[in-house]
């Protein structure tokens, strides 16, 4: 072997269709060069005591690093400081490539500015080019359809970015989060949400979603001054678009029209049906698979997956979730192991472009993680990055070992 080469022995790896026992893992320079059952291993090798080895997680939808960043009210911590503490969260997950959902809205509700969107976005670049990120982070930017300023601020972002930035397609998420519509179809569920998170009466939340409606529907117009350039883009490949929420047949065709190419977490049947029929990628909320329901009162995401309509599964809220929902969609019977861990790696890489990654096939990015599974909940041993440095890294730990 190479003096470069580093191995993996004694695990249970999971193939894209299948599983290997007692797998020898074999990668050089951040790639996977052998696959075999009780291989000859490197000089540098890790023993994985019997543990199953699974590609590592991509996680297309995160909202964890805004959260991160105020872990009380009013309690704020430095854009930089927050991400590496949420890339520990994220890596204790078995994820090894995370895209940060980041706002483009002013939202005083929602503690969103503009100004913050462009502060967090260029810590993630920062943080990628710095070459000591422990995961690869990528950016989702979400761009609220109503609101006056995102377009043109996002607008304004791509027309400076730095080349890294904009090295791969750019991904979008077009929402509209307005209720009677949408995640809110059914409004009765967001006022129930607002009850216990903001602790006001029925007939408050009532007021409250009432007059949330009524300035949503004053900026309705610029809806309609975005759709142009998205739709342009998203049509020549320069963007990749996700239209966010469809509830309906109508919301999945206007999808069409615009050039989507993902319908990201469909609330019903119908429209998860109609998005696949229509060549749409379709990605489902890990929460709710793990809860085995959805907290708006939509579709259930295993009702998704178990007639075919889910092509992968993204955090939203929770990045634990994707590793418990893997748990929870075997102890069910759902489906296989090697499906559900399809579910949140090669699933989520192919709808976003990533094809280095995703599957233990020989070629791939060595993006990798050591998990057991106590029961119907797992626990993360340890996780590898595929570059260079960081397969170096630890196979130096497994030598001393």
């Amino acid at each position: 072997m190479s003096s470069t080469a580093f191995s993996i022995t004694n695990v249970t790896a999971v193939l894209p269709n299948a599983l290997l026992d007692d797998a020898t893992i074999t990668i050089e320079n951040g790639v996977i060069v052998d696959i075999s059952e009780r291989g000859e291993a490197a000089q540098d090798s890790l023993n994985g005591g019997g543990s199953i080895c699974i590609p590592g997680i991509i996680d297309t939808h995160s909202d964890g690093y805004e959260q991160e960043l105020r872990p009380r009210p009013n309690a704020y911590l430095p854009s930089n400081f927050a991400l590496r503490s949420f890339e520990s969260r994220v890596r204790a997950a078995g994820i090894t490539t995370m895209f940060h959902g980041i706002g483009f809205e002013n939202d005083a509700k929602w503690g969103r500015t503009v100004e913050m969107a462009n502060e967090l976005c260029n810590t993630i670049i920062d943080y990628a080019d710095s070459l000591t990120a422990l995961i690869d982070h990528h950016i989702l930017y979400r761009l609220d359809a109503r609101d006056p300023d995102g377009y043109p601020a996002l607008i304004a972002r791509f027309s400076q970015a730095r080349n890294t930035e904009l090295s791969r397609v750019p991904l979008i998420s077009f929402e509209d989060h307005t209720p009677g519509q949408g995640q809110y179809t059914d409004r009765t569920a967001l006022e129930r949400y607002i009850i216990g998170n903001r602790k006001v009466s029925e007939d408050e939340a009532r007021r409250i979603v009432d007059e949330t409606i009524r300035e949503r529907d004053e900026l309705i117009g610029n809806r309609e001054k975005a759709l142009p350039w998205l739709t342009e883009h998203a049509s020549l490949g320069t963007i990749r678009l996700m239209a966010h929420d469809p509830a309906t047949g109508a919301d999945v065709r206007e999808a069409v029209e615009w050039s989507a190419s993902i319908a990201e977490f469909p609330t019903t049947i119908e429209a998860a049906r109609l998005a696949k029929e229509s060549g749409l990628r379709t990605v489902c909320g890990g929460p709710n698979v793990l809860r085995g329901q959805s907290h708006s009162g939509n579709v259930s995401a295993q009702e998704l997956i178990a007639q075919g309509l889910c092509d992968g599964l993204a955090s939203d809220y929770l990045p634990t979730s994707l590793l418990g929902s893997v748990a929870a969609l075997v102890e069910r019977k759902v489906c296989s192991l090697p499906e559900a861990i399809r579910l949140v790696t090669s699933g989520p890489a192919k709808t976003v472009g990533l094809e280095d990654r995703g599957e233990i096939r020989v070629g791939m990015r060595a993006d990798l993680a050591l998990i057991r599974f106590h029961g119907n909940l797992p626990a993360v041993l340890g996780v590898l990055t595929g570059d260079s440095e960081n397969a170096e890294r630890l196979s130096l730990i497994g030598a001393s070992s």
